[in-house]
């Protein structure tokens, strides 16, 4: 069988639909913190189990007959060494023969400080001694998508990069990219840095809401400081904002581009255009 954690997260349900077009659902175990808040998944067929990264007596029970494993990455900045090592050993203690985590682009030396607990988790992965294989997953386009009507409505995308290029993908992309290393033999022991095939600008995006909308949108360049304060008065959490500051101040070096084409491969066609996702959002 073939189990994700966090599955009915916005990732998790990709990945579970990704799973279910290849695989028969009674092989698909969605692991969950509260299985009755996953009735969507349930109608779809899979087996839901109850599994919670601070609760490690769940997760041995959550993966007995358990084959292949994708640990998704937890949510909870500060935390998630510590909740991944959980998972990671109740993995092993079930004979798990693969495990696949979602890290970040370029974890290994990227300057992010969003990478710091991927480098650990990978590094906690490797030194377990399962299989394993590392899907370093760039930005979401729906990162930038899904403010992108409240962006036009203010003329602006206020962001801290200037120059530097960001090559991501759908959600969905990544997650069957997931799906394929779950189903498909060959991939334990890679590590996949995962892309979008095309690359945009703070410019280029602006320009491309400019296009679809037909309202003037310009970029509004800020220090790192003042993204992370635009970022709060969203409603993001300070902690978190600070964080996805320092990554698009880092992306001006380029830390979130990739060129490799290693996604596209992976799924066997193109990675889904921003111009795309921008489009859909603003249809919805």
């Amino acid at each position: 069988m073939i189990a994700v954690t966090g599955a009915n997260g916005q990732l998790g349900r990709l990945v579970i639909t990704a799973l279910l077009k290849r695989v028969p659902a009674s092989q698909v175990v969605a692991l969950v913190r509260n299985p009755k808040q996953a009735e969507a998944l349930s109608r779809l067929g899979v087996r839901l189990r109850a599994a919670d990264y601070d609760q490690p007596q769940t997760l041995t029970d959550a993966l007995k007959g358990v084959s292949k494993l994708l640990l998704i990455s937890g949510n909870m900045i500060g935390q998630r060494v510590r909740q991944h090592s959980a998972v990671i050993q109740a993995a092993k203690q079930a004979g798990v023969t693969l495990l696949a985590y979602t890290s970040i682009l370029h974890a290994g030396t990227s300057p992010m400080q969003l990478s710091e607990e991927h480098r650990g988790s990978e590094q906690l992965i490797k030194d377990s001694g399962l299989p394993y294989v590392l899907l370093r997953n760039g930005w979401y386009n729906e990162n930038y998508s899904a403010g992108i009507a409240g962006s036009i409505e203010a003329g602006a995308i206020v962001g801290a990069m200037h120059e530097g290029r960001i090559a991501s993908a759908a959600r969905a992309d990544y997650a069957e990219a997931a799906a394929v290393v779950l189903t498909e033999p060959d991939h334990a022991g890679n590590t996949y840095e995962l892309a979008g095939d095309q690359s945009f600008t703070l410019q280029g995006l602006a320009e491309l809401a400019s296009e679809l909308s037909g309202k003037t949108v310009v970029t509004q360049y800020v220090s790192e400081q003042q993204y992370a304060d635009f970022l709060t008065q969203l409603g993001l959490p300070a902690g978190f904002a600070a964080l996805l500051a320092d990554a698009e101040v880092q992306a001006n070096a380029n830390w979130l581009h990739d060129s490799s084409g290693t996604l596209s491969r992976l799924i066997g066609r193109p990675t889904t255009p921003m111009l795309q996702s921008l489009a859909y959002q603003l249809s919805v």
